[in-house]
């Protein structure tokens, strides 16, 4: 096999693998075609005004102030005496587009919406606002269009501002809210001189929705500590009592109004969210009005261990928390509105001021409603799945539901109500315990397929290695113990037992990708099953203790960087122990100076990974230290080389150019963070230069010398221009630490290979990459190539997570973006942010491509190791899914090998690319007809 066809090969086998962990975990639970159900008997209220403030915290809302008073007097007079309260309890990912789904539709959307779309309808799906007859929305224009797009007809209208409004740098973003107060005043007001909207207004099952951004816009600009943020809380508390005095008094205070307060998500003590902190995930509820149950004191100790009450001055009233899709069925009941049909939420009973029949009614509605899910998700597995091969869930077998359905109904005629609300709960929790069942049901089934084709891509790897590298003594009899023939036919027949069985269970079309993958696969490796024979048989003439003690060392370091995804502190461990190899190496005696800058880079790059991911707060003036420490390290790399190979005149000017951009950018995020916490917003001027900057860092590069050093020194000014103006304290010394240690490294790999002998050391800068490359010099592998190839995978991990952790929302400050826009906008902040981590990756994948060049070996050769190291870290993670039982922590490790699997596409790419750009150049490589078998 020709070595493009194999990497193109490669390459879309890892693309089935990347994506066949999002078929099999995050696929779309929904299932549609149910009948909507609603409580027979009249509901307590007519309308319901659902209010979220967005990014607002449990805490935040309910604490107290230190004289003993409440920034909300309002709502802390609702929880006193006319409602009811509690912690709503969101799920991971804690972001706005899920937690609106989980309140208004009663269900958790699965990760893969993200990618579809920030507010757009990945899935249709039910929701409350689509069972109401009408639906009044204000707020942002992130939001509310994907409830108006979803709905069924057109009975939900949406009031946005403009979306330039949701800007970081405003001088107020509490004004988003007034916004949405001043509207719904007028909206009220004009309705009392419009017959049509009046006589609307009035019918029952409406629902108005007010959206608040303000307070998510201060916590991410200025902090949820900060002033801002809790006046912003009072204005909500303030403009609230307004809003509803208004409402009150358009419908004569008839009592038919139900009230909900709540929030998407909270927000960590420095401005973000997204993951599982409590101060994410609680937030607060407070419902009040017609059929809302009112304010209960308690005297006895309540069941929460959290110390909330105490601190909130609360443990006198009755506290009920819930889990956030729980709201969705609560809103439907007070209004009575069908449950949406995909909802998971259970009925919170104790939010509910009605008789024991509605409470019962509607819990019976509710189990109908969720176990309508099951059956149709049973129903759809058990057509796909042979009837010999289908294991129906135990607990709600099709006898059992009719049991569980015709008791409920009897109970609830014989007015116990207390025995039916019980067996509904019973009933709804094993419907949601079997709808986990059914969608999990080929989960084991899909991750054997994957691993199956996974283990034998890595064995073909190997083999390739062995046979190509490897001098092992040829057996041609033992190569033909196995016909290609008949092992062909062998494959053939399991690929169309595998297609016929998919046939017949109606398999989606991926099925068949994953299912049939291996066939080619462990047929490639069965064919090559010789090369293994002939290791065995030359093993005896191997240094076998070395062989092993290489073994030992690259599974240990394998299973350290395994353990760096989730502990960050092991690369700090891992550098340190990095630091010592010249010395164990005997590297030391024959290059003592680049034996100890080696160990000066790997200690001072080891301290990275045990500053903090998140909570620090930005620290301007070390973004311009990192500014300096670049143009320091750039003056003395170009010194250094000045008599070796100095620069031409033609390249001077550029150089200078890009150290005074270098310079500059050190100093743009500090004239943008001073103008931003003035509040005179993002200077035009400073927007420009970052634009430009990252625009030209892409280009400039490639008009540079051709001669390597130079080239390289020239990549690193660019990507740290742009660097720089996306940080905000101490990750910008990052990168030139980094370049510094790389640079190193590609000095000391030359002292080794020197040291064995292999050949003279040539100077970086009179390497010139774009001449013809001497087939004749390119090496074979050796054992020390597998310490190289390791050492590449290790620090590309370190450069991932160096300064933080990219599996964790958290991770990214939305302050790294100010220099290039404040207005919010999900997908370009995303976009620099991914950038920013990026850079160091190309930092030290440009050094190993360097090594390559400077040790004499072919980059596809080495690379082979390299795609052995990551798709053994790959597997590891993917067993590690199987193993957990938690979702958050079988999140972490998807996210990791989704990390592992996205870098191994990345190479996998670069180098196809590589290998077509220099192909017109690699003449005798052709006539020497070196193929891959």
């Amino acid at each position: 096999m020709r070595m493009i066809t194999f990497f193109v090969i490669g390459l879309t086998v890892h693309v089935v693998f990347f994506i066949s962990i999002f078929d099999i975990y995050f696929t779309s639970p929904l299932v549609h075609g149910m009948t909507p159900h609603s409580t027979p008997l009249e509901p307590p209220a007519s309308r319901l005004v659902l209010v979220v403030a967005d990014g607002l915290r449990a805490d935040s809302l309910f604490t107290p102030l230190p004289n003993g008073s409440s920034r909300t007097p309002y709502l802390r007079g609702i929880i006193e005496d006319k409602g009811t309260w509690g912690v709503s309890h969101t799920r991971v990912p804690t972001e706005s587009r899920p937690g609106h789904v989980a309140l208004i539709a009663g269900f958790y959307e699965d990760v893969s919406a993200v990618a579809k779309g920030w507010k757009e309808n990945p899935v249709e799906f039910d929701s409350v606002f689509n069972e109401s007859r009408h639906t009044w929305c204000w707020g942002s224009p992130d939001i509310l269009p994907m409830f108006a797009k979803g709905a069924s007809g057109d009975h939900v209208y949406t009031h946005t501002y403009p979306a330039v409004e949701e800007d970081f740098a405003s001088t107020d973003a509490s004004k988003l809210d007034s916004w949405v107060f001043t509207q719904v005043k007028s909206f009220f007001k004009s309705a009392q001189s419009n017959s049509t909207l009046k006589a609307s207004l009035w019918e029952d099952k409406n629902v108005f929705f007010l959206h608040l951004l303000g307070i998510d816009t201060n916590g991410h600009a200025h902090r949820p500590m900060s002033q801002e943020y809790l006046d912003n809380i009072g204005l909500v508390d303030a403009g609230l009592a307004e809003v509803v005095s208004i409402i009150e008094d358009f419908f004569d205070n008839d009592g038919k109004t139900a009230y909900v307060f709540t929030s998407d998500h909270g927000m960590t003590n420095w401005g973000s969210h997204g993951a599982g902190h409590p101060s994410e995930t609680l937030t607060p509820l407070v419902a009040w009005g017609a059929g809302v149950q009112k304010a209960k004191g308690v005297t006895e100790p309540q069941p929460y261990n959290d110390g909330f009450l105490q601190d909130w001055k609360l443990e006198h009233l009755r506290r009920v928390d819930v889990s956030q899709a729980d709201i969705a069925p609560l809103m439907a009941s007070l209004i009575g509105v069908p449950i949406p049909v995909n909802s998971v939420g259970v009925l919170p009973l104790l939010y509910l001021n009605n008789s024991e029949r509605f409470k019962a009614e509607s819990m019976y509605t509710n189990a109908i409603q969720v176990l309508e899910q099951f059956k149709m998700k049973m129903m759809q597995k058990k057509e796909t799945t042979l009837s010999f091969l289908f294991t129906p869930y135990q607990l709600l077998t099709e006898s059992k539901q009719a049991e569980f359905t015709q008791k409920a109904r009897i109970l609830i005629q014989l007015e116990k109500y207390e025995d039916a609300i019980s067996l509904c709960q019973s009933l709804i929790s094993h419907s949601l315990e079997g709808l986990v069942y059914y969608h999990t049901y080929d989960r084991f089934f899909l991750g054997c397929s994957v691993v199956l084709g996974f283990v034998g891509w890595t064995s073909y790897v190997v083999l390739v290695i062995l046979k190509t590298h490897a001098s092992l003594n040829r057996h041609p009899n033992l190569t033909k113990q196995i016909p290609g023939r008949n092992l062909a036919r062998l494959c053939t027949c399991v690929a169309v037992v595998i297609t016929v069985f998919l046939l017949i269970q109606r398999s989606p079309i991926t099925y068949y990708i994953y299912c049939l993958l291996p066939v080619p696969v462990w047929y490639s490796v069965l064919k090559e099953s010789g090369t293994l024979r002939d290791l065995i048989k030359t093993a005896p003439s191997l240094p076998l203790w070395k062989c092993l003690g290489y073994f030992v060392l690259v599974a240990f370091g394998i299973e350290l960087l395994v353990v760096s995804f989730f502990h960050r502190a092991m690369l700090t461990v891992g550098l340190a122990v990095l630091s010592l190899w010249p010395f164990l190496s005997g590297l030391f005696g024959k290059a003592k100076s680049r034996s100890l800058s080696w160990l000066v880079g790997c200690l001072c790059l080891a301290a990275f990974p045990l500053m903090p991911v998140v909570g620090r707060e930005p620290n301007i003036h070390l973004v311009t230290c990192a500014g300096l420490l670049a143009l320091f390290t750039s003056a003395c790399y170009l010194w250094s080389s000045r008599r070796r190979t100095p620069l031409h005149l033609g390249d001077r000017p550029q150089f200078v150019v890009q150290m005074l951009l270098v310079a500059v950018c050190a100093y743009v995020p500090s004239l943008t963070h001073s103008s931003l916490q003035q509040k005179r917003g993002l200077p035009l001027l400073n927007q420009i230069i970052s634009w430009s900057t990252l625009a030209s860092s892409i280009f400039v590069p490639l008009l540079s010398s051709t001669r390597l050093f130079h080239r390289l020194l020239s990549i690193f000014l660019s990507l740290t221009s742009t660097y720089l103006l996306l940080s905000t304290g101490s990750e910008a010394l990052f990168p030139p630490v980094l370049s510094w240690l790389m640079f190193v490294w590609i000095n000391i790999e030359q002292e080794a290979l020197l040291a064995q002998g292999m050949s003279s050391r040539q100077e970086l800068s009179t390497i010139d990459f774009s001449a013809n490359i001497d087939i004749t010099k390119i090496r074979q592998l050796k054992l020390d190539d597998i310490r190289r190839s390791y050492f590449f995978v290790f620090f590309i991990i370190t450069a991932f997570f160096g300064t933080g952790n990219i599996a964790s929302i958290n991770s990214f400050d939305p302050a790294s973006v100010y220099c290039f826009l404040t207005v919010f906008n999900p997908f370009i902040m995303g976009g620099l942010m991914m950038w920013k981590v990026i850079i160091p990756f190309i930092i030290v994948m440009c050094t190993f491509e360097t090594i390559q060049v400077a040790t004499q070996l072919s980059s596809r050769s080495l690379f082979l190791i390299v795609l052995v190291i990551s798709d053994l870290m790959a597997l590891h993670f993917f067993f590690m899914v199987q193993d957990y039982g938690s979702w958050l922590d079988i999140g972490t490790s998807i996210s990791h090998y989704v990390i592992v699997m996205s870098m191994t596409i990345f190479l996998m790419l670069l180098s196809v690319v590589t290998h077509v750009l220099t192909s017109q150049r690699l003449v005798l490589w052709r006539q020497r007809k070196m193929h891959f078998p």
